[in-house]
């Protein structure tokens, strides 16, 4: 009986963690949001993303890049791919929010990924406009800055944190 009741204090505690947890990094990403001006909820590094994402039960990572992208640099397993632009040609996806709407409900936590963190800042501001209040941009995205060189995926970004990828 003891056993039992240890078991329930320690899950409560974890849960009280995990939720302690969550709410300082979202505190951390609405601050941003309020230093830089931002019209969306906040801004997240790709780590503060990875973390809400594996502990916030209604979180969503959407990958915004192309179908290109996704293909010849890598994917995000289990994120939620929808392009912001089609390839070839870059034309903006006319079908983006009715896209959008029908995979990730208004209710959710959603975090939006590029390729560096412009065009998700887009469509987060898009987003955040179309009645997703609790929407945040991942900065530096999937690649990064562009180091010296003028090449992505050594600067910052998804995958130089480590996270996880497959090619």
């Amino acid at each position: 009986m003891r056993d039992l009741y240890l078991n329930g204090f320690n899950n409560l505690l974890l849960s009280a963690m995990t939720t302690e947890k969550i709410s300082n990094l979202l505190e951390t990403a609405r601050k941003r949001a309020s230093d830089l001006g931002l019209s969306y909820s906040g801004s997240f590094t790709p780590a503060e993303a990875h973390e809400v994402w594996q502990l916030a039960p209604n979180a969503k990572l959407v990958d915004i890049r192309t179908q290109a992208e996704w293909d010849w640099v890598g994917r995000i397993p289990g994120a939620v791919e929808i392009e912001w632009m089609e390839y070839p040609g870059n034309a903006l996806n006319r079908n983006f929010l009715n896209e959008f709407r029908q995979k990730i409900p208004l209710n959710s936590l959603v975090m939006v990924l590029c390729r560096s963190g412009i065009r998700s800042h887009k469509a987060a501001c898009l987003l955040s406009e179309s009645g997703y209040s609790e929407c945040f941009n991942v900065l530096e995205g999937f690649e990064g800055d562009l180091d010296a060189a003028g090449r992505r995926g050594h600067v910052g970004g998804w995958r130089k944190a480590g996270l996880p990828w497959k090619s």
